[in-house]
């Protein structure tokens, strides 16, 4: 890609993290040097251009993401999260969308840890009685 100028930003949810180059262009979006389509499914690829659909931008903007970690549900949250977090660099007017959509929120939800004596995070082991 010969673009120079770009906006970038970092997204983060569980432990992916997304490296986002948000460019000027006419919609592509390339993730960890793959097509969108290849790389997520449909409903994934619903979720992490979310921001640019709300703001009715998918046109506008090539994206270029480097995502590392985690699933690839948290993978397509963190993009989201990066997106959104470069929109805001590029337009500082949007804040109070994406603000509204819960989009710049870095969502902190993580996997509890398992705990001695225990199954697992809560899961106890099973009684018996006799």
């Amino acid at each position: 890609m010969a673009q120079s100028q770009y906006t970038y930003s970092n997204g983060k949810r569980k432990t992916a993290i997304a490296r986002v180059k948000l460019f000027e262009g006419e919609g592509k979006c390339t993730i960890n040097n793959k097509d969108m389509k290849e790389y997520f499914t449909p409903l994934q690829r619903e979720i992490a251009l979310a921001p640019l659909a709300l703001l009715e931008k998918k046109k506008d903007f090539d994206i270029v993401a480097i995502i590392s970690g985690g699933g690839k549900d948290a993978q397509a949250g963190a993009l989201r999260h990066g997106i959104s977090r470069a929109l805001l660099l590029v337009d500082p007017d949007v804040r109070s969308i994406l603000k509204r959509e819960g989009f710049l929120r870095r969502d902190a939800r993580v996997k509890e840890r398992k705990k001695p004596g225990l199954k697992g995070a809560r899961r106890a082991p099973q009684f018996s009685k006799r």
